[in-house]
């Protein structure tokens, strides 16, 4: 009898623990976005879902460029549809991964979206095409280049997918892979359409454009609590105009909102704040200045 209770507390502690590693492993993963919203855990749960977008959206900055078809594609033609501007590469797994998912967003809805793939490979265009034939990619490819990418304010994570509303203006940014359920109540309520989402603004101060850091009055893991209105301006100015020496080639305003985990930025705006607060305010190395 003894024997048969233990096999028994065994046989129930297996099957619980699996059942928690189902669950885990079923978990949709994420990545960053601009502003923080509650992600469904089912369609059924789509009425948590909350949608950020800016309230002061910056215009695309302006391309021409060919696709891999050879057919043009600009910002102007865009005007009129919603855009997923989607930074990628073929070596990048979850970029992969979210393919069937972007063409699955194209077909859905259409003529009304349009989706632009912006390769990051360092391969030729052909091993690019190649590749968009195996996937059955059939939204438009284009290489992009570093050029590119920094007029979009820097990728430093791929995927990376801009959303553009119809008037060509970037509303919202997200890194890494999202549920198609986000993407689709985003793409509806820019289209106008019903979305079982709460809708929300949020003011882009260098969360979707770095360049927005220098509107910010808070910075990820820096504490102005103990500096008057004066010394908080005068330490915000400090941090959008000195560079972070971590290799980022960023302010230290626009690092610590890049990365928020940077020990080199948080070491050098500490120092800021602290030299602010103590009336310490030594003028900036010339060679840590932004040049203009």
């Amino acid at each position: 009898m003894r024997k048969f209770s233990i096999m028994t507390l065994f046989v129930a502690a297996a099957l619980a623990s699996l059942a928690l590693a189902v669950r885990q492993s079923a978990s949709p993963r994420h990545g960053s976005s601009a502003a923080r919203k509650e992600q469904p855990r089912s369609s059924d749960d789509a009425t948590q879902m909350v949608i950020h977008f800016a309230s002061n959206p910056q215009a695309m900055p302006p391309f021409l460029l060919n696709d891999l078809d050879g057919h043009v594609i600009s910002t102007a033609s865009l005007q009129g549809k919603v855009v997923l501007l989607n930074f990628w590469a073929t070596w990048c797994p979850p970029c992969r991964e979210e393919i069937p998912m972007m063409t699955d967003l194209q077909n859905r809805f259409k003529d009304k979206l349009q989706i632009v793939g912006i390769s990051m490979d360092d391969s030729s265009a052909d091993e690019v095409k190649q590749f968009t034939e195996e996937m059955k990619i059939d939204y438009q490819i284009v290489m992009g280049s570093s050029t590119l990418s920094q007029e979009y304010g820097g990728v430093p994570a791929l995927p990376t997918t801009f959303v553009v509303n119809k008037d060509g203006r970037i509303v919202q940014k997200h890194e890494g892979l999202y549920p198609i359920e986000v993407y689709d109540s985003e793409i509806r309520a820019l289209l106008g359409m019903p979305v079982q989402a709460k809708v929300e603004t949020f003011e882009d101060t260098g969360q979707i454009f770095l360049k927005n850091a220098i509107n910010a009055k808070e910075l990820p893991g820096v504490d102005f609590a103990e500096l008057t209105g004066s010394q908080k301006r005068a330490a915000l100015k400090r941090l959008n105009s000195q560079m972070c020496t971590c290799g980022c080639k960023l302010t230290i305003a626009q690092c610590r909102i890049s990365d928020s985990d940077c020990t080199t930025s948080k070491e050098l705006a500490e120092k800021v704040v602290h030299e602010i607060r103590s009336g310490s305010n030594p003028a900036a190395p010339f060679s840590s200045r932004v040049r203009q």
